[in-house]
Parts: structure tokens; sequence; C-alpha cells
């Protein structure tokens, strides 16, 4: 089954279930849920409300202790009270353990949630072989006493090898800080899909970076698509396949942390925390590999990076289902490994075999050499896009930082709480900062650009960057004042960077990331203790003279791709480069473009300018024509596919570059802006707040099914008194939202006439604020509420509203909001008074015969009406057929 399908559940597969779970002993069923512990805690805190009320229905817990776990929800947060509610059941007793995984069994009619699926899939048909594998993989073979030897050497100098974490180097520094990887490691989320998605490398990193791979559209593509798996699970029982992969890849864009996961993996089996089922684990790094040039055997590349293994090899490699190998970085690899399957390449058939070390790869991965062995690749997303789907028989993602993972983060960079508490609020504060966040290598430069600006040694701190173009400049002014031994005058200083900066926008338009000492020679940078800041040095192997380099991160590449045409302007280049922008795929050179917009903000560009000298006039001017060159109608039409996501990147471009005037000119007065079903995180509201903010007015603004949530509605909070239709349907908004609303209905300015607010989450709880806003305004003529949970309470609430001789709504949408017959009571008595509304919908409601006389009064008293709608309500035939022969000329009443 899919896993974005949901399961078809009846009460006999629920007593099948039961009955399977009876076999377990206690011990056994304690070891399952201990197990698969991190799952269960992950699907409840996806929605814990309805596995309490499926607990409560069962009788695994009562009522009350049903709104003890809801109240500890909403005064903590979803996933303590997830883990709180798990361990208090699980340390119950046999029967409530067994209660709980019979309801989250019963769940999978309600939910396609993969983690949900998976857990119960392998309890089913694994259940017996997970115990054992369990206890394989926390005591390891029974080896004997020389062989046992041999691991416990290996062990160690792979704990020796990856037991420390080296952060970047700054410059000025012989090395980078050193930590132990125990200490310093921040979880990294990760994600499992069999699906390759076919991305081209810069879409894939430019999209990244830009934001698209973030929290809130994870959160959500989780629940339907995407199983969540923590790294000690990769080799974990596949629900899809059936069996346990032998094969798995680890995708990633550039700083995300593939490399550093894998160091904590290694880490974590030599110190014996897990997947002790491997007696021997082998790690290589395709960038050393690289330097082989020769063909040799597998025995001799083991042999040449573990010496200490040579006499025992043989020994080590005769049982292959208890060897894991470890390949890191497959995009740095010189030559393809031609993986597909049933391909005709000659492979290694045995271990004495001599063939390229790729071949050697393949043929691991093939199960042609050592079959039975398991084998782990990473990658960054641009490779994937030449393997044929099924290569692997576990593709996982990863997604980098959440919200804790960063906080966590950030407390470790700056030490002081205190700080790290001011730089972490102000970063979330921005979201523009925030989003970058959720790739570490960003952490990182986030926190070196932010250090002046809230720890400064003396004086005045440094203003704190609102725009990522504002952030790197910062970064590379911190670098430039801190990390220089004697500052450089600006001349020298401004031609180091303009030779850097043409080596890095000749690798972005000829995508390349990786130079060889003869690319740095071509374009005359000499690497130096200053440079070490932008560009990182990638020693081959520890006996190699041969050394490749790469910026910092591949986003510092295409900021100083940007940065040289503005340091050493010439019109043919700037052409063409902008030539290629123009007629790129989606995701390609958006960074870069972004940075191009940014640096023409003069206060943006002025901390580099002290050091290095003005910024090109030309250059500043090319780059905003070009920006008023967009054509914004045309991104604005239904027949540009890709026009939403295009026109966001579009407003994105128009926020780094800061100029309010430019906006105005290029949107209009009264502009329409249709974001219909594109998701939008905060960052993304932030982005078109500022734009909004530039407009005088906004004729129309849609955000339906754009999954914007609280914190983005909060952000466009401050211009939404500026729309005259505002549409939000199909958001989840819930009731703390409608704050956010009323304060523009509030406002002194506010030009809203149509309020669309239907198929959220809002609830009575939230009427009363809304039914004051309302009374104050005097704009509002169309409101929709269809598909809340109004009910009669808060229909109380607005009754008060549209009762008023100054109500000015003139079209009201209150279908299926849960309105009952003594809703209908309190809704005739306020209308009868009512002089100004038209258009009535009530479709969809509980009301039923005994309010036919209410409807009655409402339809005849109502002096304006001109239409109402009352279908898919209880009323009989009868009563339907009364309430329609009250239909006169002037008013339309439909069922």
């Amino acid at each position: 089954m899919a896993s974005n399908q949901r399961a078809a559940v009846s009460e006999d597969n629920i007593v099948a279930f039961r009955n399977h779970m009876d076999n377990y002993s206690s011990g056994e069923l304690k070891k399952l849920s201990d197990h698969f512990r991190p799952d269960l805690v992950y699907v409840i805190e996806n929605d814990i409300l309805t596995v309490l009320e499926e607990l409560t229905s069962r009788g695994v817990v009562t009522a009350q202790q049903a709104q003890d776990y809801h109240d500890w929800e909403r005064n903590h947060d979803s996933a303590s009270a997830a883990e709180k509610l798990a361990d208090d059941i699980l340390a119950m007793n046999q029967a409530a353990g067994l209660g709980l995984w019979e309801c989250l069994f019963a769940l999978q009619s309600r939910w396609a949630h993969p983690n949900l699926h998976g857990m119960v899939e392998e309890i089913i048909q694994n259940g017996q072989n997970l115990l054992q594998e369990n206890l394989l993989n926390e005591n390891g073979h029974a080896l004997d006493a020389e062989l046992k030897a041999c691991q416990v050497e290996h062990k160690a100098k792979l704990c020796d090898l990856t037991g420390m974490m080296k952060e970047n180097k700054m410059p000025g520094r012989s090395e980078g800080q050193i930590f132990p990887i125990s200490n310093r490691y921040v979880e990294l989320k990760v994600i499992s899909d069999h699906h390759f998605k076919k991305q081209t490398h810069q879409e894939h990193e430019a999209l990244a970076a830009a934001g698209e791979l973030n929290e809130y559209r994870l959160q959500r593509r989780i629940k339907s698509e995407l199983e969540r798996i923590t790294p000690d699970r990769l080799f974990r029982w596949c629900f899809r396949t059936h069996h346990v992969p032998l094969s798995v890849m680890v995708s990633g864009v550039a700083g995300v942390g593939k490399t550093t996961l894998v160091q904590k993996f290694i880490f974590d089996w030599a110190m014996g925390k897990h997947y002790q089922k491997f007696a021997f684990v082998f790690f290589f790094k395709f960038r050393d590999l690289n330097t082989i040039t020769q063909k040799r055997s597998l025995e001799s590349l083991i042999c040449q990076t573990y010496p200490h293994l040579q006499d025992k090899l043989p020994r080590v490699l005769e049982d292959p289902e208890k060897l894991l190998f470890i390949f890191d970085g497959l995009d740095e690899s010189k030559t393809d490994l031609k993986l597909s399957r049933g391909g005709s390449q000659e492979l290694c058939m045995n271990l004495g075999d001599v063939k390229p070390v790729t071949v050697i790869v393949t043929s691991l991965l093939n199960q042609t050499l050592l079959k039975g062995c398991s084998v782990l690749l990473t990658s960054r997303p641009s490779k994937l896009t030449s393997l044929e789907a099924g290569v692997f028989h576990r593709v996982a993602s990863i997604v980098g930082f959440l919200s804790k993972e960063r906080e966590r983060y950030f407390s470790m960079f700056f030490g002081d709480d205190r700080v790290s508490r001011e730089a972490f609020a102000y970063v979330r504060d921005s979201q523009v900062l925030y989003t970058l966040c959720y790739n570490p290598s960003y952490c990182w430069i986030t926190c070196t650009a932010l250090k002046p600006c809230f720890m400064a040694a003396a004086g005045r701190p440094q203003p704190a960057p609102k725009t990522v173009t504002q952030l790197f400049v910062s970064y590379v002014t911190h670098i430039m004042a801190n990390h220089t031994q004697e500052r450089p005058e600006p001349q020298r200083m401004r031609d180091t960077l303009v030779k850097v900066g043409w080596l890095a926008e000749y690798g972005i338009t000829n995508h390349i990331l990786v130079f060889d000492l003869k690319y740095l020679q071509d374009f005359n940078v000499e690497f130096s203790p200053f440079l070490s800041g932008f560009l990182v040095e990638n020693p081959q192997t520890d006996d190699s003279a041969q050394v490749t380099y790469s910026f910092l991160h591949l986003t510092i590449q295409e900021f100083f791709a940007a940065l040289v045409h503005y340091l050493d302007y010439k019109e043919d280049k700037f052409r063409d480069t902008m030539d290629k922008a123009r007629s790129c795929k989606e995701g390609d050179y958006e960074i870069f473009s972004r940075f191009l917009a940014g640096l023409s903000h003069p206060a943006t560009k002025m901390p580099l300018e002290k050091y290095v000298g003005k910024f090109s006039a030309e250059a500043t001017r090319k780059v905003i024509e070009w920006l008023s060159e967009m054509n914004y109608e045309e991104l604005q039409s239904p027949e540009e596919p890709k026009g939403k996501r295009r026109l966001m990147n579009v407003l994105n471009l128009f926020f780094e570059s800061q100029n309010s005037q430019l906006v105005h000119d290029i949107v209009g007065k009264a502009a329409h802006m249709d974001f219909s079903d594109l998701y939008l995180m905060p960052v993304d509201c932030t982005v078109l707040a500022y734009v909004l903010s530039c407009c005088e007015e906004i004729q129309r603004l849609t955000l339906d099914s754009c999954f914007i949530q609280n914190e983005g509605l909060e952000r466009l909070r401050p211009e939404l008194h500026k729309v005259r239709e505002l549409s939000l349907l199909d958001n989840d908004l819930k009731d703390p939202t409608m704050k956010d609303i009323c304060k523009a209905l509030k406002h002194q300015n506010c030009r809203l006439e149509a309020l669309s607010l239907g198929k959220n989450a809002f609830t009575e709880q939230c009427c009363e604020e809304l039914a004051s806003a309302l009374a104050g305004n005097w704009t509002l003529l169309s409101l929709d509420l269809k598909k809340n949970k109004l009910r009669t309470g808060g229909l109380s609430y607005l009754s008060r509203v549209f009762e008023s001789p100054e109500c000015k709504i003139q079209k009201l949408g209150l279908q299926e909001t849960g309105l009952s017959d003594e809703s209908c009571g309190a809704l005739c008595s306020a209308l009868s008074q009512n002089s100004t509304l038209r258009h009535l919908n009530l479709s969809a409601n509980n009301f039923t015969d005994r309010c036919a006389e209410d409807m009655h009064l409402l339809i005849l008293t109502c002096p304006s009406l001109t239409e109402i709608r009352l279908g898919l309500t209880d009323f009989s035939p009868e009563v339907e057929k009364q309430l329609k022969s009250l239909q006169r000329e002037g008013l339309d009443i439909h069922f």
C-alpha cells in the first residue's frame, strides 16, 4: 500500500491485530515498544487530540486523563505531551500498552502516516525477527578471541578517526576549534523516501538555500508521503519492500551535515551504541578515492586505508553479512558509478579482482562482490538524477535543523545563555535569516555574522542584518575586520576579492564547485589565511600533496559571483551572465540574483565599501534597470504555469533590494496578488509583507490553501488593512490568529471590503473578539466564515453586530458552521433589524423542523434580503416546500 493512502481497518482487522499482539510475552512487548518509542512519540505528536479521543473511546485513559494531557500540550508543546503520554501508558501495565497499540492500529483508517503504517507492518510481518535483530545489534556476533582482538583494535582506530568534530577554521587561526563529537553533535532530521526526485544540482541547492526545505512544508509532506527515520534505523526493515535494505543512499544539499551524520554513525558503532550486527565497518571518502588512479582490488583498497587489518583481512571478509561499507560524497567522485540494474559493465566477482575503484563500489552495491554485505553512500541530490530508481533499497534525505536543533546550535556557538537567546530571538523574528538556519553551515555563517552585533567587545554593537545579502555582507566584513593579521589597504583588498569573485562567477556559470590548483592559478588567486574564511582546502589524503579548493558553502560562492560585478564591472560579462540567468531553469541563479539585487542598496553595500572602496555606479544602474524590467502582470497571468512560485522569487529580489520606490512603481497602486495553493512559510509572508508595505493599496490578495499558519499571518498583519478583498480560505488558521485579523479590521485606515475566512479551524472562542472588531468597522461588505466550528455560542456574539443599524455587511456566509435550531432563533431576531444584508448562506447546518417557524420569520422580516441558501439541512420535504413558497420577486430561496 502506498504511504499516502489510508488503510481500511475493520473491527475484524483490529481483533486479528489484538490476537497477534497477545502472542508476545510482556517482556517482548516491552522490548518492541522501547524499540519503536521514537516512532510512537512522533506519530502521537502529529495529532495528539485524535489519539486521545481514540484512547478514551477504547477505555485506555479516562476523559479526565485525556483532558490533563491536552492541557499539558497547551502549556508546553505537542512533543513533550506525546512523550509523556507514551511513557505513562507504557509504564502502566501490559493491558494499557496493548491498548495503545490497538488504538494506533485502528487510527490507520483515519491517518496516512508512513511511520504509523511502518510500525504496524513491521510488528505484524517481522516482529520475531526484529526482536532477534535487536539482540544482535546490542550484543554483536560471537567472535573468536583472535578476530575479537582485531575488531577491538579496528573500533579504537575508528573512534580516534571520528571522535572529534572540527568547526570551520577562521582566518588567523591555524586550525578550527575541535570538540568531542558526543558533546557537539546536534541531531539532524532525516526523512526516508523510496522515490527519486529528479532535480538539477543547482536547482535543488538553490531552492534549499532559499528555504524551500523548511519545517512547515516538511511537516505537511511527512504526514502524507515521507517517513521520518533516525540514523540508527537506516538499515531497519522496510515496510514497502518487506526486507532489510542492504544498500542505502543518504542525500542532502551542501553543508546540511551528511559527513557529520556519517561520522557520528561510525563513532556510535565503534562505541557499541548501535548496529553491532556489523562486526566491521569500513569508511571511505570519494574525495580520497579520486587520488587512486591505478586499478586495484578491494583487499588492497582496505589495506591501504586500514593497514592494521592486513594480516586478518581474509578472516574479516569471510562473512559478508557482518560487513558495512560507507562511501561519503558520491557527488565528489570524478568518475560516475554507472549504477544501473542489469548494467553490462564488467563487475568484480572475487576479492582479488583488480578494477577501477568506482567499479569496486558498483560491485559491492550490485552484490556481485561480497554478496550479503551492506553499503551506505552519501551524496548531494545532483547525483541521484543519474541513477535508476531501485538501485538503492532505501533513499533518505537529511533536511537539517528544525527549531529546537537551531536553538541548541546557537546556544553552543555563543556559549553565553543570554547572548544566544537574544541572537536566536532576533533571527527567529526576522524569519528570512531563521529559514536559512535549517542548514548547519548557514547556522555557522549566521552566528559568525551576528557575533559583532550581539557580542561587541567595546562600544556600540553593529546593527543586525535584515536581509540575506546584509547577512553575508556582515559575514565578509567580520572576516576582514577581525581575522586578518594586518588590514591591507582598500585597493589590495579589492583586488583579492575581485580575483576570488571571478573564480566564483566562473564556477557558478559553468556548474563547478570544486577547483584544483590550476583554476586558482588561472584566476591569479593566491590561497592565504585571509581567504580561508571563504575558501577551504580539501586535502586528498594525509600522505598526498594534491589539494583541491571549494568555497565554504555554495551560497558564499554565489555571493562573491554577484559581488564581483560591483567591484570590477565589465559590461559584456555582466550581459552574458544576466542572459544565462534569464534563460536558466527554475532554481539556477536564484540566490545569485538575490545577492545581485541586494548589493544595489546603498545601506547594504556601505559596510563593504569601507574596506574595498566604492561599488560601480554603472553596475548598480544596470541591476536596478534589470529589476525594473520584471513583468509583474505577466507573472500574475493564469496562463503562466509556474507563475506563482516565479512571482514569489521576484518578490524576494524586491525584498533584498530594499528599494521601496522601485517596488511601488512596478507593483502599482492597486495590486492584485493570488498565491492560492502555493505553500507560503513565514519567510515568504515576511517578504510579501515588505512588498505590501511599498503599496498604497492592494485591490485583492488571495492566499487560499497556502498553509500560512499563525506565524505567517502575524508577519502579514501590519499591511492587511490596505487590502480591499482578502481571502484566507483553507489555511488551518486557529483562534489565536483572529487577533491579527481583528487588528486589520480595527485599523483607522482599514479598507477591507471582502473577507473570506472559510475552511479554517476557528471556533466560538474567537467570535467575541471578531464581533468586537466588526462592531467598530465601517468598510466590510462581505464576510465568509463557512466551515468553521462557530456553533450557537459563536453566533450569539456575532448576532449583536448583525442587529446593529451601523452594520454594513451585505453578504454573509455561515454554511457548515455547526449552527442548530437554537441558532436560528438568535439569527432571526438579529436580522429583523438589519437593513443591509442581501445574501445569506446557511447551508449544511443542523437545522430541523423545530426551527421552521424562526426560519419562516427570518425570511419574512429581514427587509433587504435578496438571496438565502438553505441546502443540505435537516428540514423535512414539507417544511422545505413551505419555505420555498415564501419566495417572491426580489428574493431567491435555494435548497
